[in-house]
């Protein structure tokens, strides 16, 4: 990981919180930031994320790492919607007013990077680059499965570990707040490091004469980050929208005919803008010059994509490799083939 130099990073942080101070300082921009300037200038960081940060600088550099990973991953699951989970500029707030809506796209970046803080640790953990984890302890001796016994070895990824340390750290400053915005950041908070945890595989390895797998040895494994964000898209799609109980301890469904969401829910308070316009307020970016699919019925469309202001078209020129033959041995030689291509896109606002 490049860190800026300390006095640039210092200069940055300043700008970053006098922009952004009205719409919540945030550990999401951790990734621009050298640790211990970090910790200290940046407000918005309640104590108890201070203090971790000052006493793992390893892990916050290995968390701010691994933010454009949870990033692209929200960017791809909403790659042809209105909403594409843009990040503005490097000295804004990384989603800008957005984050001022209660809304069911905040709900997702939400549970989005928490469960990518939970994937990272883990990762780090098991790859040796922390002093403070490595892989699971509690995976020794023998275990059984429905294939038979087994033997645990290998490297067993601790995801408890790391649901423990985000849950100490994300969690922190909306467990100071407790207000409505707090508890649902909470649930979507819980729901992200769920899901991670919902696709641990068990690997195995066989052992014994002529491949007959006699004895075979295992860990558990997390899944492609990618199946936790198909999870958490479907979430999206399903999210319930709530409404704080009379004691403020917890949520009730919004409306009647709403079911009432459980723990693997997203929840969200007030309903999204359509994200059609350019609109500050929002923190809309608008769909002007958004790629769209002309021929699609879609969210995806010209019609839905565009808001209905229509698209204009331009023709550009694209380079494939095509007439691939195997030539022996052992080499692969294909033509540079050129292509004219319609390109559409959506007519901003007028």
């Amino acid at each position: 990981m490049h860190l800026l130099p300390s006095g640039i990073c210092f200069y940055l942080s300043v700008a970053i919180c006098w922009l952004t101070a009205e719409i919540d300082a945030s550990w999401w921009y951790m990734g621009t930031l050298g640790s211990q300037v970090m910790c200290d200038n940046i407000p918005g960081l309640v104590n108890k994320q201070r203090q971790l940060c000052r006493q793992y600088p390893k892990v916050m550099q290995a968390i701010g790492a691994g933010m454009k990973d949870w990033i692209s991953e929200c960017q791809y699951q909403f790659r042809n919607h209105r909403w594409n989970c843009n990040t503005t500029a490097r000295d804004h707030n990384l989603f800008g007013r957005l984050l001022l809506r209660s809304s069911r796209e905040v709900a997702f970046v939400y549970a989005i990077s928490s469960a990518g803080v939970v994937y990272t640790l883990a990762q780090a953990c098991s790859q040796g680059e922390l002093d403070s984890c490595s892989c699971d302890p509690t995976k020794k001796g023998s275990s059984q499965d429905a294939k038979g016994s087994f033997n645990w070895g290998g490297c067993s990824d601790h995801v408890e570990h790391a649901i423990r340390f985000s849950q100490a750290f994300v969690d922190a400053k909306e467990r100071k707040e407790r207000d409505a915005r707090a508890l649902m950041n909470l649930h979507n908070n819980r729901a992200g490091r769920k899901a991670v945890k919902r696709f641990m595989t068990l690997e195995c390895k066989c052992h014994g004469v002529s491949g007959s797998c006699s004895v075979r040895t295992c860990w558990l494994a997390m899944a492609d980050f990618r199946r936790t964000g198909d999870h958490l898209r479907k979430r999206y799609n399903g999210a319930v929208q709530v409404a704080v109980n009379q004691y403020g301890t917890g949520f009730t469904a919004a409306h009647t005919h709403f079911k009432r969401p459980s723990k693997n829910d997203l929840v969200y308070l007030e309903d999204s803008p359509d994200y059609c316009i350019r609109d500050h307020e929002s923190g809309s970016m608008g769909t002007g010059g958004r790629v769209c699919n002309r021929t699609s019925r879609g969210v995806d469309g010209c019609e839905v994509m565009c808001c209905g202001r229509g698209y204009d078209t331009s023709r550009v020129s694209r380079t494939t490799k095509c007439e691939c033959k195997f030539q022996w041995c052992c080499a692969v030689h294909c033509r540079d083939c050129h292509q004219q291509v319609d390109v559409h896109t959506c007519k901003g606002q007028t």
